[in-house]
């Protein structure tokens, strides 16, 4: 590949990472209008619809950060290219690599893009400037179920921010019977201070009386 359209490719992934980043901005955006149809759905005392619109809320939230990490990779990916065509080290398959990352940024699959950028980094280990950003990100990108407990806190947060109550019911489970073993086990620990005070008072009148009976 010629020098040329190396330099076209790096113009397209640096492009890339402005449209990532814009991606990011559009989902951060999505939240912020489902945790209001989260407020009002509360308002209204609808905790189905609000749990829906919570979910959806923490889904724009994942995939805003998804974004940002992908960018952040890219942006990475684009000064290695760049470095690489400065000092003239770029490969074939280095070159074969990127071309194929660029046809992947048009599609914006953020799963393929992934897998290319673990391929161009590993062209790079014998150069030391192995990627900080090797984390796996697909995991994350792929994954369609949200936290129950982050789609509650979620709840909880809005309705307090709108001075609501949100009637929700709590969980039975390990915690109740946690706390209910720990108020058990607070009233047997008074009971048996009970006892141990009441056997100390105990030999402290059969010392007195003792006393009494020997000046006697």
């Amino acid at each position: 590949m010629s020098v040329s359209a190396m330099e076209k490719h790096l113009f397209n992934l640096k492009f890339a990472v402005k449209d990532l980043e814009r991606n990011a901005k559009k989902c951060e955006k999505e939240e912020k209008a489902e945790i209001l149809k989260t407020k009002k759905a509360i308002q209204k005392g609808n905790t189905e619809v609000a749990r829906i619109h919570a979910e959806n809320a923490i889904r724009q939230k994942s995939q805003s950060l998804n974004y940002l990490r992908m960018s952040a990779r890219v942006d990475a990916v684009a000064s290695r290219v760049q470095t690489a065509l400065t000092t003239r080290q770029v490969t074939n398959s280095m070159a074969g690599v990127v071309k194929a990352m660029d046809a992947a940024m048009k599609g914006m699959n953020l799963e393929k893009i992934s897998g290319l950028m673990d391929k161009f980094e590993s062209q790079f280990e014998d150069l030391d400037v192995q990627s900080s950003y090797m984390e796996n990100t697909m995991s994350q990108t792929t994954t369609t179920a949200v936290p129950q407990n982050d789609v509650e806190s979620l709840m909880q947060r809005v309705a307090d921010e709108a001075g609501l109550e949100l009637n929700m019911e709590l969980p039975s489970g390990p915690a109740s019977t946690a706390i209910g073993a720990s108020t058990q086990a607070s009233t047997e620990q008074d009971e048996l201070t009970d006892v141990r005070l009441g056997f100390t008072n105990y030999l402290i009148d059969r010392k007195n009386d003792n006393s009494s009976s020997a000046l006697r």
